[in-house]
């Protein structure tokens, strides 16, 4: 075949073709006596191959590493390995639908935080409109974070301690209450009577897998903890701060 029909059986132009030639990704076809090139099965195989590495965001100097491993074997092994590449991308799809459909369908729609979890999504819609609750809204958007910072085998982890403590009616109940007294430390001081009771509620529903790993002391300057109490006004942090220490304590005793 020439190269227009070999451009057209990949669906790219015979610049991108002629391109892949100079880079040295696709091997030149000798030419014929009539001053032509013909190119093969093997050729269409390549490019196929190259156009989908690039698909894929690989750089051409990644897909030259790849061709080259590909290098001295057979035919059929090659489609094979397009074939296995083709159904990862297949397989990568299906679950990318499943979690859009989930977010999609879930009850209360996509919280305004951003794709979640379903886990997650489902937490934050048994919890109810926290629209209203600046506390609430600093509270998922902490969540959200943890659980997109957390190693992947984790996260099932991180939203089952989740539901543990906000997965029923009760529980969603206090933590609005835990909000409305947090809300109401805005702007209180560090000393307000009020920063007690508030974290007696805040640590009884508090799950001990969202603090730091054992041993681990509050007062060690971890840069996490440092940027969440200085979003907080000083009653607030303050508050946050006793009830992480009310429930490191209970996971010690």
């Amino acid at each position: 075949m020439r190269i227009g029909e070999l451009a057209d059986a990949v669906g790219v132009t015979t610049r991108t073709v002629r391109h892949y030639h100079h880079q040295g990704l696709l091997p030149e076809p000798e030419r014929l006596a009539n001053g032509y090139r013909t190119y093969t099965l093997r050729h269409v195989v390549v490019l196929a191959r190259i156009r989908r590495l690039t698909e894929l965001g690989l750089g051409l100097a990644e897909v030259r590493d790849v061709l080259a491993d590909d290098a001295g074997k057979d035919l059929t092994e090659v489609l094979a390995e397009l074939d296995a590449d083709l159904a990862r991308q297949e397989a990568a799809i299906r679950e990318r639908r499943t979690r859009l459909r989930a977010l999609l369908e879930a009850e209360g729609g996509v919280p305004p935080e951003g794709p979640v979890s379903p886990g997650l999504a489902e937490l934050f819609a048994g919890i109810g409109d926290v629209s209203d609750s600046p506390m609430a809204l600093r509270d998922r958007e902490m969540l959200v974070l943890l659980e997109s910072t957390v190693a992947p085998e984790e996260r099932e982890g991180l939203v089952a301690a989740m539901r543990g403590a906000l997965g029923s009616p009760e529980a969603a109940a206090r933590a609005r209450r835990t909000y409305a007294l947090l809300d109401e430390l805005a702007d209180a001081r560090a000393d307000d009577p009020r920063v007690a009771e508030a974290a007696r509620v805040l640590a009884a529903f508090m799950p001990a897998e969202l603090l730091p790993e054992e041993g681990f002391e509050l007062d060690s300057g971890h840069g996490l903890l440092r940027a969440l109490f200085a979003d907080f006004a000083p009653a607030q942090a303050e508050a946050v701060r006793r009830a992480m220490e009310i429930t490191a304590r209970g996971r010690r005793s």
